[in-house]
């Protein structure tokens, strides 16, 4: 199922908050390479997971983390502002209708579709927030990726060339890409609407099987 959990509420969820961060090191430490901090715990954490975000997770049948993305106002501290502004000609993006996306990561034992899942409640949080665009930077293996998922982003700057090319990117909603992200998931309207309201609105009647992701 999806969660929506704010930083601060992490500590309700140890095992998954645990996972999480070890597999963002798995992700962007051994697989990727990146230049990412990986503390004594073998978990990935940076400046930005102490500005209280809130984190849309796949939580496993088990209580893991499948997958997991971290969302951030633009009115506050962000990564694209503060170490990205170089790719929009050093002009900040804030406004309380755009929000910045970061670390999308996958267990390596996600399911096939929690991607799409994570996708979709992140416009699902766009529909319930009112919250226009979000901002982020991606390398370049990642725009195929959001396209099959139905959410590509505009790019407005990019820098360097073949696979070190990285991009700034501008995702919009509208319920059109809510629809097809819906569907591209396989996850019903009630069913996404359910899990958003168990963390952020108001509960909804239960859902049957709620922990299964459709095939």
């Amino acid at each position: 199922m999806l969660r929506y959990i704010h930083a601060y509420d992490l500590q309700k969820f140890p095992h998954l908050a645990a996972t999480m961060f070890r597999d963002r090191a798995d992700q962007f430490k051994t697989r990727l390479d990146w230049d990412v901090a990986v503390n004594h715990q073998g978990e990935e954490r940076d400046q930005y997971d102490a500005c209280d975000p809130l984190y849309v997770i796949w939580q496993q049948p088990d209580g893991s983390h499948g997958g997991s993305m971290r969302l951030m106002p633009t009115t506050g501290r962000t990564m694209v502002n503060e170490i990205f502004s170089h790719l929009n000609d050093g002009r900040p993006l804030r406004s309380a209708r755009i929000w910045e996306s970061t670390r999308f990561c996958l267990s390596r034992t996600a399911a096939r579709n929690v991607a799409g899942a994570l996708i979709l409640g992140g416009t699902e949080f766009m529909r319930g927030q009112g919250v226009s665009h979000y901002a982020g930077v991606f390398d370049r293996r990642m725009v195929k990726i959001y396209r099959r998922l139905g959410f590509s982003p505009e790019i407005i700057g990019s820098q360097g060339e073949g696979r070190a090319r990285i991009c700034l990117g501008l995702w919009t909603y509208t319920e059109e890409v809510y629809r097809t992200v819906r569907e591209k998931a396989g996850i019903s309207a009630r069913r996404s609407r359910h899990w958003y309201n168990l963390s952020l609105g108001q509960p909804v009647a239960p859902v049957a099987n709620q922990e299964a992701l459709p095939a």
